[in-house]
C-alpha cells in the first residue's frame, strides 16, 4: 500500500506540474465567448491563477457531517470502496454571480425587458458559468488522481465525479470511515477536505463524502388524538375549503401543465395506487387528461421501490393530482449512489434537458447545520439554476417546528434551526397548519354529517391553527385544562404528556436562516461562524421582521397527521413495510400529514395559476408576498384573518393565521426555556417564555403569508406588480390604526430613521407598568436636487398601546430639507416580548411609513436573604432563638406580598411584612424553631408573592434534641 501510495503521489506530481503551467497561462486569456446573440456581461475571469502547489493546502470548512465523530466511529473503510457520483460544488467569479442575481431579479421584474426571458442550462453556463480554463484545470487536477469524470454540468459550476475511497483520501486528505447512527451503518469523512490553495477561488466544497441521506417529510397518522371526532380530508374537501371548484368550473384544472415529484423511489404498484386515489375520489372520471409518467431523468439508475420512502412517493403523486387533477404529473426518480441523494440527481438532469417541467415539488430536507456549507451551496445553486430556467420549486418547510436538526426526536436538544432543503431564496418553503374547529367546538359548523358519492363532507373554509402535535402547543395545553406548557406543573411534565403522546417533536416547520453559511462551533446547533441566508428584496410584508435573514415558511396548506382528528388519506398499499390496503373505504387506507403533502398541493395550485398566465413563473414568492403585501397593508387584514372561517371575505387571497403556535418540547440550554421540571419549550430565550414560535397578525414563523384561496390566488397572480412595496414589521395584534392622509401627491419622499426601536426590559407588576425612558426616531424630508417639495404628515398612531407616540409631528407640514422628532415611551402591561408598529401617514411619494417597535416586560424580582436557616440541635419542646429572614424590594413598583407559611408546624413564622413593599424597601420576617421529636426537621418556608417565580423559599433545617 505504501510504494502503491507513492507512486501516485509522484504521478500527481507528474500531472499538476502540467497543469500550473496551463493556469499560469490563464491569465493572459481572454473571457470565453458565448454564442451568437448572447451577451456575455462580465466576461469570464479566469479565478485558478497560481501554480497548483500539492503541497500548499486549504481547508473547505462545512463538508463534514456532525455524526462524524469518535462516539459513532467504527473504523476506516477499505481503500476500494466505490465512491461514486461525487460532486464537487465550484465557485463563480464573484461579479458573475452578481451580474446573475440582478439577471434573476429582472427575470421576475415586469418593468424590466429581461421579465420571464428564461435561459437554458447551456445559456446559463455560458453567460455566468467558471471560464472553460477553469474546469479543465479542475477536471485534470480529478482525473491526475485517478478520479473519473463523469460530467461538467452545462450550467458550469457543479463536477460530477467518481472514485474509490483511497483516492478520496490521497486528493482530498479526508479519510473516510465507517458510523453507526441509531442502529444504522453509515459511512463518512472523519475531517474536512483539503485541496490546493491556488484551486480555492473556483471551488466551494465538496458536496457530499457520505451518505447521510435526506429525510421525507411525512408524518402517520398517529394512534391518539386530543379530539376523538375524526374527518378525513378528501380530494373534494381541499376543493372546498381552499376554493379550487370555481378554477376548475371556469376551465383550469391543470391542463397542459407538468408537474415534476422529485424523488429518490419509484412509486409502489404504479400506476395501480394512483388510479385507485383517482378513481375513488371521482378524479378519474371528472377529469381524465391526468396522467401519471415515471421517469429516470437523464438514463440515470431506476432506484426501484425503496421501502417506506415509497410512501413518500404516493404522497406526493397522489395529492399534487388531487390539486391539478388534469395535469401531468412526472415521477422523477433517481436511485440514491454512495454519496448523492438521487432525487438531486433527478432534478440536475431535468434541469439540463430542455425545457424542465415549469414546476417541481421537493418533500425532503435536513438542517443547515447537518448539511453543512458545501451541501447548502449545492442546493442554493441547483434551486438558483431553476428559477433561472423558469422552474417554480415547491419544498417542505419541514415537521418538527423550528426545531429542524431534531427530526423524529421525543424532544429538541439542538435549538432553533431550519431545513436547508427549503430556506434558499430560490424555492417556495411551504409550511403547515391544522383545522381548529375542534379546539373550538364548532365541528358541526363545517362539516356535514353525511359525504358526498365521492366522500366529500366539508362545507366551507374552516378555521386553520398551526399543525402542532406536541405537548409545548398553547392550544393543546389549554384544550386539556392546563395553564402553561412548561414547568413542573406544565402540560409538558405531565402524565397527559405521555397518554397523548404528546412528547414528540412534530409540527409544521419555520424560522429563520441561521447556518446557510459557516460552521457550527457546537455540531448541530447554529453557532460559530454560521450566517443565514439575506433576507431577498421580495421578502417583505406586514409581520416579516427585520432580521436581516431569509425566513420560513412563505406560505402554509393544512398538513395535520390527525391530532385534532383531520388527516390525508393515501393509497400506499405496501402492506409489507406499513402500507395498508386500498380495497376498502378511504377510513382504511394509510392516513398521513406533513409538509410533504402541503408542498405537492401548493405546486398543484401553482399549475393552475400558470395554466390562468398562459405561461411559467419561475419563483412564484416576489408574487406571492406583493399580493400579500396589497392584502395586509400596514396593519394586517381583520376580514381574511382565519379564525373569522367561512365569515372571511370573498376577496382574500390568503387566509392570516392568528391562533395557535408551533412551539416543541426540548430539554438542554439550547434555546429551551426550564424553569423547572424535565422538559421546558423551545424558545427565543433560555431564561424566559419567548416560544418558537406564536402566530400574529401578517407574516409569522409559525405559517407564514398563512393559507391561500386558491381560485382567487390564480386569478390575481397574472396581474401583481412582482416588486413588493416594503411594509411595516410589527407582529403584535394591532389595537390602534392610524389613518393615512390622502393618496400621495408630493414628489418627495419621506425618510425615517432608524426604522426599528428595540427597548431594554422593563419591569412589569400586574397593570402597575413601569414606563421606559424616551427613545426617539426622526422624519427628514431631505432637500436635493430631485426633490425639493413640503411633505404633509397625518396623525402618527401606534397598533399597540403599550408604545406611546409623543410629537409635534403630527398634522404637520415638513418643507424640503425639514425634519422633526417623535418620541416614544414603553410602559408593558404584562411579562414577555412586546411589539407593535407606528404608524406615519403622509402624503409623500413613498405613502406611509412605519417604525418596527420592540420591548420586553419582565416580572420584578423580590430579593430576600438568606436563603438557608440552620437552627443546630434545639431540646424537644424548646423553642430556639429567634432567625430573620429579610425581604428587599429592589424594583420601581410596590411589590405586593399576600402570605407566609411553613411545610411544617414546628417552624413559627412572625411576619414583620405589610401587603405592599414600596420601592427599594425593606421587612423582615422571624422564625423560630420547637422540635417536637428527636432528630432532624427540615421544611420550607415559602413567601407567596406577585414576583416572579412566586413563591419564593427559604430552606429551614433544624434537629430536636
Amino acid at each position: 500500500m505504501g510504494s502503491e501510495g507513492g507512486k501516485v503521489r509522484r504521478g500527481v506530481v507528474g500531472a499538476l506540474s502540467l497543469l500550473a503551467f496551463a493556469a499560469t497561462a490563464i491569465v493572459a486569456l481572454p473571457g470565453i465567448r458565448a454564442q451568437r446573440g448572447m451577451s456575455v456581461d462580465p466576461a469570464a475571469r479566469p479565478l485558478i491563477t497560481q501554480p497548483v502547489d500539492v503541497s500548499r493546502l486549504i481547508t473547505l470548512t462545512g463538508n463534514k457531517r456532525p455524526e462524524a465523530n469518535a462516539r459513532n466511529d467504527r473504523g476506516p473503510v477499505p481503500d476500494n470502496l466505490p465512491m461514486e457520483h461525487m460532486l464537487l460544488q465550484l465557485r463563480r467569479p464573484a461579479e458573475r454571480e452578481r451580474a446573475l442575481e440582478q439577471f434573476i431579479e429582472q427575470l421576475h421584474d415586469r418593468s424590466s425587458p429581461n421579465f420571464h426571458h428564461w435561459l437554458s442550462a447551456q445559456e446559463l453556463g455560458q453567460r455566468y458559468g467558471l471560464a472553460h480554463r477553469d474546469l479543465d484545470a479542475i477536471t485534470r487536477w480529478l482525473k491526475a488522481y485517478g478520479f473519473a469524470v463523469n460530467r461538467t454540468y452545462p450550467a458550469g459550476v457543479t463536477i460530477d465525479f467518481s472514485g474509490t475511497a483511497g483516492q478520496v483520501r490521497e486528493a482530498f486528505h479526508a479519510e473516510i470511515h465507517y458510523l453507526e447512527k441509531n442502529g444504522v451503518r453509515h459511512i463518512a469523512n472523519m475531517t474536512d477536505p483539503r485541496i490546493p490553495a491556488a484551486l480555492a477561488p473556483a471551488i466551494a466544497g465538496v458536496v457530499s463524502l457520505n451518505n447521510f441521506m435526506p429525510h421525507p417529510m411525512n408524518r402517520p397518522r398517529p394512534g391518539y388524538t386530543v379530539s376523538s371526532s375524526e374527518q378525513l380530508v378528501v380530494p373534494a374537501d381541499l376543493a372546498t375549503i381552499y376554493n379550487f371548484t370555481p378554477l376548475y368550473k371556469a376551465g383550469y384544472s391543470g391542463q397542459g401543465q407538468t408537474i415534476a415529484i422529485i424523488q429518490d423511489s419509484d412509486a409502489y404498484n404504479y400506476p395501480g395506487d394512483w388510479d385507485t386515489f383517482r378513481s375513488t375520489f371521482g378524479l378519474a372520471s371528472a377529469y381524465p387528461g391526468g396522467s401519471l409518467t415515471q421517469i429516470h431523468p437523464g438514463g440515470c439508475t431506476d432506484p426501484g421501490v425503496i421501502a417506506n420512502t415509497d410512501a413518500e412517493t404516493a404522497i406526493d403523486v397522489e395529492w399534487s393530482s388531487a390539486a391539478a387533477p388534469n395535469a401531468a404529473i412526472e415521477l422523477a426518480s433517481c436511485a440514491d449512489t454512495t454519496t448523492n441523494f438521487g432525487g438531486f440527481i433527478a432534478m440536475q438532469n431535468l434541469l439540463s434537458s430542455s425545457p424542465p417541467p415549469a414546476i417541481m415539488s421537493i418533500s425532503f430536507g435536513d438542517s443547515e447545520t447537518d448539511l453543512g456549507a458545501s451541501a447548502n451551496a449545492y442546493i442554493y445553486s441547483l434551486y438558483q439554476q431553476a428559477v433561472t430556467e423558469g422552474v417554480s420549486v415547491f419544498v417542505s418547510a419541514g415537521d418538527e417546528g423550528a426545531a429542524a436538526s431534531d427530526y423524529n426526536a421525543q424532544e429538541a436538544v439542538y435549538g432553533i434551526n431550519v431545513s436547508g432543503f427549503a430556506s434558499t431564496p430560490f424555492n417556495v418553503a411551504v409550511g403547515g397548519t391544522d383545522f381548529g374547529d375542534a379546539y373550538a367546538g364548532t365541528v358541526n359548523n363545517y362539516w356535514s354529517s353525511t359525504n358526498t358519492s365521492d366522500y366529500g363532507s366539508a362545507l366551507s373554509y374552516i378555521p386553520e391553527i398551526p399543525w402542532n402535535d406536541s405537548c409545548a402547543s398553547l392550544l393543546i395545553a389549554d384544550y386539556l385544562k392546563f395553564s402553561t406548557t412548561y414547568g413542573s406543573g406544565g402540560l409538558c411534565n405531565s402524565s397527559d404528556a405521555s397518554t397523548f403522546g404528546l412528547l414528540t417533536v412534530t409540527g409544521g416547520s419555520g424560522g429563520p436562516s441561521g447556518c446557510a453559511t459557516g460552521t457550527p462551533a457546537t455540531p448541530e446547533v447554529v453557532g460559530g461562524s454560521c450566517a443565514g441566508y439575506p433576507k431577498p428584496a421580495w421578502q417583505s410584508v406586514f409581520g416579516n421582521p427585520r432580521d436581516g435573514v431569509r425566513d420560513l415558511p412563505d406560505v402554509s396548506i393544512f398538513a395535520s397527521n390527525g391530532e385534532w382528528g383531520h388527516y390525508y388519506p393515501v393509497c400506499w398499499s405496501d402492506t409489507a413495510n406499513g402500507g395498508a390496503s386500498c380495497s376498502g373505504t378511504p377510513d382504511t387506507w394509510a392516513g398521513f400529514g406533513g409538509t410533504s403533502v402541503a408542498a405537492p398541493i401548493m405546486a398543484g395550485i401553482q399549475a393552475l395559476a400558470n395554466q390562468v398566465a398562459g405561461a411559467r413563473q419561475g419563483n412564484p414568492n416576489p408574487t406571492y408576498y406583493s399580493l400579500a403585501s396589497k392584502e395586509y397593508g400596514t396593519a394586517g387584514s381583520a376580514s381574511c384573518n382565519s379564525t373569522l372561517g367561512n365569515g372571511a371575505a370573498s376577496s382574500c387571497i390568503f387566509y392570516d393565521v392568528t391562533q395557535g403556535d408551533m412551539d416543541q418540547p426540548c430539554t438542554g440550554s439550547n434555546n429551551c426555556y426550564t424553569p423547572s421540571g424535565t422538559y421546558g419549550v423551545l424558545s427565543t430565550s433560555d431564561t424566559a417564555y419567548q416560544p418558537a414560535y406564536t402566530t400574529s397578525t401578517g407574516w409569522d414563523f409559525a405559517t407564514g403569508i398563512g393559507t391561500v384561496n386558491a381560485y382567487n390566488l390564480a386569478m390575481a397572480f397574472n396581474t401583481s406588480a412582482a416588486t413588493p412595496t416594503a411594509t411595516s414589521t410589527p407582529t403584535s395584534t394591532p389595537t390602534a390604526t392610524a389613518t393615512p392622509t390622502a393618496t400621495p401627491t408630493a414628489d418627495a419622499l419621506l425618510r425615517v430613521k432608524p426604522l426599528a426601536i428595540r427597548f431594554s426590559p422593563k419591569v412589569v407588576l400586574g397593570t402597575q407598568g413601569v414606563t421606559s425612558p424616551l427613545r426617539q426616531f426622526a422624519l427628514l424630508n431631505p432637500k436635493n436636487r430631485a426633490q425639493n417639495a413640503p411633505i404633509t404628515i397625518g396623525s402618527i398612531a401606534s397598533t399597540d398601546s403599550e408604545f406611546q407616540p409623543s410629537s409635534n409631528c403630527n398634522d404637520q407640514v415638513l418643507a424640503a430639507g425639514g425634519r422633526c422628532v417623535v418620541s416614544l415611551t414603553f410602559t408593558p402591561t404584562s411579562p414577555g416580548p412586546h411589539s407593535a408598529a407606528l404608524i406615519v401617514p403622509s402624503n409623500a411619494r413613498n405613502g406611509t411609513r412605519s417604525v418596527a417597535v420592540r420591548g420586553l416586560g419582565r416580572q420584578g424580582l423580590l430579593v430576600y436573604r438568606p436563603h438557608l436557616i440552620r437552627f443546630g440541635r434545639v431540646a424537644v419542646g424548646t423553642p430556639s432563638g429567634p432567625a430573620t429572614v429579610t425581604l428587599i424590594n429592589s424594583n420601581p413598583v410596590p411589590m405586593g406580598i399576600t402570605g407566609f407559611s411553613t411545610t411544617d408546624s414546628e417552624y413559627r413564622v412572625t411576619p414583620n411584612c405589610g401587603a405592599t413593599l414600596d420601592p427599594g424597601g425593606t421587612c423582615q420576617v422571624t422564625v423560630t424553631f420547637t422540635p417536637e421529636s428527636t432528630g432532624p426537621h427540615p421544611a420550607k418556608l415559602s413567601i407567596a408573592d406577585n414576583a416572579a417565580h412566586s413563591p419564593q423559599q427559604v430552606t429551614l433545617l433544624g434537629r430536636g434534641r
